[in-house]
């Protein structure tokens, strides 16, 4: 959590800094101020090269243009690289937290050697208490779990219900058996994987806390990098106006909202 407050607290004297060196060039010129050695773009050719400079860094067009406001765009750019960048590293030190405590508290008296599952294998953990045995029977025949309230014996319900007319009588070496079966070992947790939050309830608990918290920590990231896309469009369009003389048609703009990890980005359109 330290590195991602660093990240925030670099992104805000980023911003603090290039709003007071906006602040300063309005103060120049109250129309359309110009950045001070901005290159002059009188020619055809590099004019062309605006809109794709913006496109792929906003704001650099506009500063090359001599706008200032290119500014803006740029201190959005860097607000949303370092909140990827933080929501980004938040999500994985938390995946790797809730992955410790599964391990460390639920599955470790099953297995000596860890084996990280995927993100499903995991939210399975959350609703399920028990995982239970994989296979029952200790000698060579294979019996699947029956206690239903776990989860393989829930699975091992399913496929007797999905597979047999009569859920309480096994059909023994009949196809419907195989199919069932087969169900069964492709849906059910192996025993390298077995789990039990039997005599943990609180961890679970805490566990549960953690999962949704770095899930939460991606989601955020994605709609972040949605933004940065959006941004680039933006930029890269207002430049293309600007290029040819006509006004901004985009303006990106900031809305922190209460928390402090929530903001909202939008754009002021000008025909």
């Amino acid at each position: 959590m330290g590195s991602v407050r660093a990240y925030q607290r670099t992104s805000v004297l980023v911003l603090l800094w290039y709003a007071g060196t906006l602040v300063r060039l309005h103060a120049q010129q109250a129309n359309e101020p110009v950045v001070a050695h901005a290159l002059a773009l009188d020619s055809m050719p590099l004019r062309r090269w605006v809109p794709l400079a913006s496109l792929i860094v906003p704001g650099s067009g506009q500063l090359l243009s001599g706008r200032a406001r290119g500014l803006v765009s740029l201190a959005v750019e860097v607000w949303l690289v370092a909140r990827v960048v933080g929501l980004d590293r938040r999500g994985d030190q938390e995946a790797r937290a809730y992955r410790d405590l599964a391990y460390g508290i639920a599955r470790r008296s099953f297995s000596s050697v860890r084996q990280d599952g995927p993100f499903e294998y995991y939210e399975t953990m959350e609703k399920w208490v028990e995982s239970g045995a994989y296979d029952l029977d200790p000698g060579p025949d294979f019996q699947p779990e029956s206690d239903t309230s776990t989860f393989n014996g829930s699975v091992w319900a399913l496929a007797r219900r999905t597979f047999f007319s009569n859920p309480d009588s096994i059909p023994v070496g009949s196809p419907a058996h195989t199919a069932a079966l087969a169900f069964y070992g492709e849906r059910a947790v192996r025993s390298e994987f077995r789990w039990s939050w039997a005599n943990a309830r609180l961890e679970q608990d805490v566990f549960r806390a953690i999962i949704r918290s770095s899930d939460n920590a991606y989601r955020q990231k994605t709609n972040f990098l949605g933004m940065l896309v959006l941004n680039h469009l933006a930029s890269g369009i207002d430049a293309f106006l600007s290029a040819r003389g006509r006004r901004p048609a985009a303006i990106p703009r900031l809305d922190f909202r209460s928390a402090p990890d929530e903001a909202a980005l939008g754009w002021q359109l000008r025909f």
